[in-house]
Order: structure tokens, then C-alpha cells, then sequence
């Protein structure tokens, strides 16, 4: 009789391994459905090791070089590389060539934060509950800086499903994805397989509409690329025309993008057809698994996959966390995160009865 499988066991294939080794890189992925942000890394180029960590509902992610922050259910967490103290971490010593610690974090109210980009020191957040772009703060939930034109007043209503953001090269945010154009308390439901827009932030002018759910708008070499989740398609805009042409197209549920080298890695979620969300789109009876898949972005052609066999049925984000091959990293909630201390002359690992 063959024994259950582990907690979070997944498969991949040889190329996928292969280029996360060559790439010297990490990827950091959330999925709210199992509480985890997972960071994905190859030891070498055939072995591939994960670090789940609990969070509550843990959504958009964002990096920046010795950065990380986390959106999840009431706060944004935001992480630091104490890097010199990964070789000593008493659970698992010589493993980590960096470690995320806990260095702030924001309390925000159930604001169901979807996308968060880093900006200089500070971030963004896609604030989907008030319709709006907003940044986090120290005297209030949050400070609102941009929101879509069809929205007349701010409230706590989900109006548009405001998801995702795409900066320009000098960091700024420039476009903007929402599941529909409306103005009234969960209104974007009413359209959710076709009534996505595509908006540019500086002008408020919709350049995109009749979208099919989309999602993680990025710009890659100058050119803008989003994921339309209902159909599992990858796109890429022609501003000038007001159209879009599909890139790649999955089978399944796509949200989430990053890119490393020439490779885009996205997540792929196997919806729940009992999901009130997402459960009728024809796409949920389509998606054969979760995981990630890596497109090579001038070729359009897949060349690796990691699938998982179990605990993960949906990813929100992916983001690549470029030049390590073997990120640790704790969360608020447990102690052992307390007893990393850095300081700028020296770096310690408490005990319980005192330094070391």
C-alpha cells in the first residue's frame, strides 16, 4: 500500500530545475487558498527544494534588491536580507545564502490588497476593496493616490475589482487592470468573464475593455503584457490600436508573472468548480493542475513546469527574487524570528536566557 504523499509535494520537469539554477535565482509564490508564501529554489540543476511559510491569506508580493513584502489578510509585512546571519541559522546552519526577516509591518484592515510594487523605500498597493491605489502608513489604514475615472467616491465596496499594476522603466506606475468598470458595491460580478479593462494611470483613459479577467499587467522591453485568467491566455497590448494579440495560451487559470532572463514564469491555479467566483467560467473545467509554468518569452514556448501534487489548488502571485539560489526567511508569528538582532557593527542570535 503506498503511503500519502507530504504536505505541498509537487513534480517538475529537468528544465525547469536546469533554469532556475542558470538564472541564480528564487521564486517567491503565495497561494491564500493554503495560507503560504513559498519560496521555490534549485539546489542543482536537478533537485528543487521549497520553504513554505504560514501566513494569513497572503496575496501580492513585492521585491526589490535585499526587500521583500508580503500582503496578506490585515497587514503588509515587510522583510529585510539579514544576510549575515543565513549561514548561522540555528534550525538549519550553512543552508541559506541570504535571510528575510521581519522588519515592519503595517496594519491595514481587511483592504484585500491584491498586487504591491516597491517604489524607491516605499510601496504601492492595488487596494481592491476601496477601488483605488493607495500606499500604506503610519496614521491612517492607508493614504489613496490614484483611482479609476468611472469611480466617484471612495468606499469599502469592491466597485471594479481594481487587481494589478504595471510600472514604466522610471518605476511609476503607469497601467492599471480591474475585472469591470463599475461603480456600484460588487457591481464588476455582473460581467466577470468579459468585463475587464486595461487603464493608463497618468490620463485615467480605459486603452483596454471587454478583458477576460485580467491580471498581472507587467512591462517587459518596452512592450506591455498582461494574463487574461478566464481564457489562460498570455497577451501582449498594441496601445495604438486599442487591441490586444494572445501571446501563449495555457490550459488554465493563469495570474501571477515574472520575468527572469527571457523566461516568464506564471502561476497556474486548478480552480475549485464549487468556487462562486470563478466556478462557472468554462476555464475551471480546463485546468489540469497547479503550479507554474515557464515560457521562453521570444520563442513563445514552454520549456519547464512544476506541478504540484497536493495542498496548493491556487497561486496568486510569482515574483522572481534575482541573484540567490537559496533564500530563507521567518515570519512574524513564531519566535524564532525574535532572536535574529542585527545591528550595523554586529549580527546576533539570541537565546532565551540571553546573547551568545
Amino acid at each position: 500500500m503506498s503511503q500519502p504523499l507530504p504536505p505541498f509535494s509537487c513534480s517538475y520537469s529537468p528544465g525547469f530545475s536546469q533554469l532556475l539554477f542558470d538564472l541564480n535565482c528564487t521564486l517567491a509564490i503565495t497561494t491564500y487558498q493554503a495560507g503560504k508564501l513559498i519560496l521555490v529554489s534549485a539546489l542543482d540543476p536537478d533537485k528543487v527544494v521549497q520553504l513554505p511559510r504560514s501566513f494569513d491569506k497572503p496575496m501580492g508580493i513585492a521585491v526589490s534588491p535585499g526587500k521583500l513584502a508580503l500582503a496578506t489578510r490585515n497587514e503588509i509585512v515587510v522583510f529585510s536580507n539579514a544576510a549575515k546571519l543565513a549561514n548561522t541559522y540555528p534550525k538549519q546552519p550553512a543552508t541559506y545564502d541570504a535571510l528575510y526577516v521581519p522588519r515592519a509591518l503595517f496594519y491595514t484592515g481587511e483592504l484585500d490588497i491584491h498586487d504591491l510594487h516597491y517604489q524607491g523605500d516605499g510601496l504601492i498597493a492595488v487596494n481592491t476593496r476601496f477601488s483605488c491605489l493607495a500606499r500604506p502608513s503610519f496614521d491612517h489604514n492607508f493614504i489613496p493616490l490614484w483611482r479609476p475615472k468611472f469611480i466617484r467616491h471612495l468606499a469599502p465596496d469592491d466597485h471594479c475589482h481594481l487587481n494589478g499594476i504595471a510600472v514604466n522603466p522610471e518605476n511609476q506606475p503607469k497601467y492599471a487592470t480591474a475585472l469591470g468598470q463599475s461603480d456600484t458595491p460588487n457591481g464588476w460580478r455582473e460581467n466577470i468573464a468579459n468585463g475587464g479593462v486595461l487603464m493608463d494611470i497618468e490620463s485615467h483613459e480605459i486603452v483596454l475593455q471587454g478583458l477576460p479577467m485580467p491580471h498581472s499587467p507587467r512591462i517587459y522591453d518596452g512592450q506591455l503584457y498582461f494574463l487574461l485568467s478566464a481564457t489562460g491566455e498570455l497577451a501582449r497590448a498594441s496601445l495604438h490600436t486599442g487591441k490586444y494579440e494572445v501571446v501563449k495560451k495555457f490550459n488554465g487559470f493563469v495570474r501571477g508573472m515574472d520575468k527572469a532572463g527571457d523566461y516568464l514564469f506564471i502561476g497556474l491555479s486548478r480552480l475549485r468548480k464549487t468556487s462562486s467566483t470563478f466556478g462557472n467560467l468554462p476555464i475551471a473545467k480546463a485546468s489540469p493542475f497547479c503550479g507554474i509554468v515557464v515560457l521562453h518569452l521570444p520563442s513563445a514556448s514552454i520549456v519547464g513546469q512544476l506541478k504540484y501534487e497536493n495542498s496548493v489548488e491556487e497561486i496568486y502571485d510569482v515574483k522572481v527574487m534575482a541573484e540567490t539560489k537559496r533564500p530563507g526567511i521567518l515570519n512574524h508569528t513564531t519566535e524564532r524570528f525574535r532572536l535574529a538582532l542585527t545591528m550595523p557593527e554586529g549580527n546576533f542570535w539570541a537565546t532565551q536566557a540571553g546573547n551568545k
